[in-house]
């Protein structure tokens, strides 16, 4: 996901399309959460704004088809994405709270929380489905736009980010996970950061601009 970098972890195709609620009825529905396995050794737990690594597959309440299933995707990694703040449907955001490292659960999620009245063709959601997923969190980091995470790039210390502390991080990152990639996609990426993050044009990114709080996609 998101070429595998925390920095540019972008909304997952299928599950970040967004959620309408339709009508007065979403504030009673609610996420169902059974917990299939639970680890002796439960820390941390999840929270808005971690890093997260899990595998997950989804399924159609109606009838039990699967719609989605991860391992089939990226061939076959467990996705990364941050909790809580859009990158996933809003029922997922929900369901995968307080949840540690080896933990496996089954969550029912209604229409309002998924995909509401107008459904996900793409993604062939038919409208007012309530989607079940059995997920499987491998592990649970401190999110790409933390204070830490903020502070490991920022190498001079000045507070804020420059394309050379940027494109050196992203050259470890490169180094890090072994993944094959056109010499170009370092120069596209990096472009593609400032273009998003780069509020006022002014060449750097500020600790304020970083802020994944105040920007959804990343």
């Amino acid at each position: 996901m998101g070429r595998g970098l925390p920095l540019l972890l972008l909304p997952l195709a299928l599950l970040a399309a967004p959620a309408r609620a339709e009508g007065g009825t979403a504030a009673a529905e609610e996420v169902q959460i059974e917990v299939l396995h639970l680890p002796e050794a439960c820390s941390p737990k999840s929270k808005k704004g971690d890093l997260l690594n899990a595998h997950y597959d989804g399924f159609l309440a109606s009838d039990g088809s699967k719609f989605y299933c991860s391992r089939t995707q990226n061939e076959g990694h467990p996705k990364w994405f941050v909790l809580g703040v859009g990158q996933v449907i809003k029922g997922l955001d929900i369901a995968m709270m307080n949840m540690c490292p080896g933990e496996k659960r089954k969550v029912t999620i209604p229409p309002s929380l998924a995909y509401g009245q107008q459904g996900y063709a793409q993604g062939k959601i038919p409208p007012n489905a309530t989607l079940i997923f059995e997920i499987e969190l491998y592990a649970v980091n401190k999110g790409p736009r933390s204070v830490e995470a903020f502070n490991q790039i920022d190498k001079d210390g000045d507070k804020k980010l420059s394309e050379l502390e940027i494109s050196q991080y992203l050259k470890e990152e490169f180094a890090r996970d072994g993944k094959k990639r056109h010499p170009s996609a370092h120069d596209e990426i990096l472009a593609d950061i400032f273009k998003k993050n780069d509020h006022d044009g002014d060449g750097f990114i500020s600790a304020k601009e970083y802020n994944v709080y105040q920007h959804d996609e990343l």
